[in-house]
């Protein structure tokens, strides 16, 4: 059996997988709703295909409209989504020693068979895009999403308690069985667990913890972490215990990134996050949310990125969906 590794996001890309909202609370049910998601979709990936090719999965009934609102060179290939949180649903990308790319296919459930999730065709679309690319679609036994591992490249996998162990996922498995797999799929050595995600993550409409918009690695042995800096927000004390747990790796240093200003929307506390952005070739889509910290959040980014352009995309329709704009993409390694 060949030995697979995932690269680091910052590694090149040869293209970006997405996938357009069709049905459902993602797109919503006014049309002022759906005509808010279909633009910011359509923002994000018009803003990553000025750097690498753009991929986007569509129902057939919507290609007319999806290239309404999307730039030419976006590519539309035809398939049967419930849902457009590509970086849960797609295959996290892995390469073997030489460099042969191949398709982690992780059990997707609806995040944990949450009740308003429906996931019978978004489980399939892993192993459609692996046939697609043409590349071997590896298996896995463990309920997981992408948006719920990140990695450096260099051994270390981030991880949280309540999604690989949580409700509805792997509540029979232990930490080391979890690891196992993880590191057998990924080539990792290292897990970091944090013990819980952003308060908000764990509504209606929440993933149960996703690490994508809590922490983050970066090159140098960086890792960037989320931080509330206003005790009226729950989430100081999660980030409180976030850096305690980076505390105990002295090999990381550790780059807080002030979370946003803005304290609540119509539903509560917010979970708006500059930790959610995705690094591609030569450059950096990073959350906006129309806040005063957003160009504290620009500078932080280029001080980590310097040869990269940081590009600010307004996330709050995506957010308010329950993601960010990592969670909408997914990176094919080149």
């Amino acid at each position: 059996m060949p030995k697979f590794k995932m690269p680091a996001e910052w590694q090149e890309h040869s293209q970006t997988w997405m996938a357009w909202p069709s049905q459902g609370y993602t797109l919503g049910d006014t049309d002022s709703e759906v005509l808010a998601a279909r633009k910011t979709w359509a923002a994000v990936a018009n803003a990553i295909v000025r750097f690498e090719p753009v991929t986007m999965l569509c129902e057939k009934q919507d290609f007319k409209i999806a290239a309404s609102f999307l730039d030419e060179s976006v590519v539309l290939i035809e398939a049967e989504l419930n849902d457009a949180w590509m970086r849960d649903i797609g295959p996290t990308f892995v390469k073997d020693e030489s460099g042969k790319l191949a398709g982690v296919d992780w059990i997707f459930n609806g995040w944990g068979a949450q009740a308003w999730a429906s996931w019978d065709k978004d489980s399939k679309v892993a192993e459609t895009i692996n046939e697609l690319i043409g590349v071997a679609n590896l298996k896995s036994s463990l309920i997981n999403e992408g948006g719920g591992i990140h990695v450096d490249g260099e051994g270390h996998v981030l991880l949280t308690e309540t999604v690989q162990l949580g409700e509805g996922r792997n509540q029979g498995l232990t930490k080391q069985e979890v690891e196992a797999e993880i590191h057998a799929k990924l080539g990792t050595s290292q897990a970091i667990w944090l013990k819980r995600g952003l308060t908000r993550d764990y509504d209606e409409f929440g993933t149960r913890g996703h690490v994508d918009i809590v922490a983050c690695f970066a090159p140098g042995g960086k890792v960037l972490v989320h931080v509330q800096e206003n005790p009226e927000h729950p989430d100081y004390e999660v980030s409180k215990e976030v850096l305690a747990t980076f505390a105990q790796h002295p090999e990381l240093t550790v780059v807080p990134v002030a979370a946003p200003q803005v304290l609540r929307d119509e539903e509560g506390f917010v979970d708006y996050s500059y930790i959610n952005h995705y690094v591609i070739n030569d450059a950096v889509i990073l959350c906006g949310f129309d806040d005063p910290n957003d160009e504290r959040a620009v500078a932080t980014l280029q001080s980590v990125y310097p040869d990269r352009e940081i590009v600010l995309v307004d996330a709050r329709e995506l957010f308010a969906r329950g993601g960010g704009i990592h969670c909408i993409t997914q990176q094919q390694p080149k």
